[in-house]
């Protein structure tokens, strides 16, 4: 990583969320003496984007409307399309961990194994990935086939926020260490 950050400031951060169940894995690794992942140690060093993170968290991911396994294929596509090591492998541990398959990868090639929404949400993100001014209208009516407006700019949203965390990753050398449990 290309920041460092000191235990202290960790702990001292981190005691600040000791409510939030959003950073309960990252508090509990840090009341232990292990780091938590590194995209939250580089986090901690600007609390507010702490704050944000755990508003937006609320609000889209793991909260919100859409069902959370929607939103692991939408994560997985983007981060992997993006090169970032660190959502794609913390990624496939929370999909293993959610139980969606042993090899979360091998669902973006084999679409006949996803759901309808999960199927629409990744041709939604192939097609905005490949150039968001130019999203054919029959990916948003085969959207609403499944998926209501709220969640529909939730979904968009998402994919932006991915790719936010995609390249805050890649640029600042963030990578996973296998920090989640493995289910297995």
């Amino acid at each position: 990583m290309h920041v460092s950050v000191d235990p202290d400031h960790l702990r001292r951060t981190f005691a600040r969320f000791a409510e939030d169940a959003v950073f309960a894995e990252s508090r509990r690794a840090v009341e232990a003496g292990r780091l938590p992942v590194e995209m939250f140690q580089a986090l901690s060093l600007q609390p507010g984007l702490l704050d944000a993170f755990t508003a937006i968290s609320r609000g889209v991911y793991p909260g919100g409307l859409v069902e959370r396994e929607v939103k692991e294929i939408i994560i997985l596509e983007a981060s992997t399309r993006n090169r970032c090591q660190f959502c794609t492998a913390s990624h496939v541990a929370m999909c293993r961990a959610l139980g969606m398959a042993d090899e979360p990868l091998n669902l973006l090639s084999g679409e006949d194994r996803l759901s309808r929404r999960q199927q629409h949400a990744l041709a939604l993100t192939r097609a905005v990935m490949t150039d968001s001014n130019a999203v054919p209208p029959s990916v948003f009516d085969a959207l609403r086939t499944v998926f209501t407006e709220p969640e529909i700019v939730e979904l968009v949203f998402m994919i932006g926020f991915i790719n936010c965390l995609n390249l805050f990753n890649n640029t600042l050398g963030i990578r996973y260490h296998g920090e989640y449990p493995d289910p297995a």
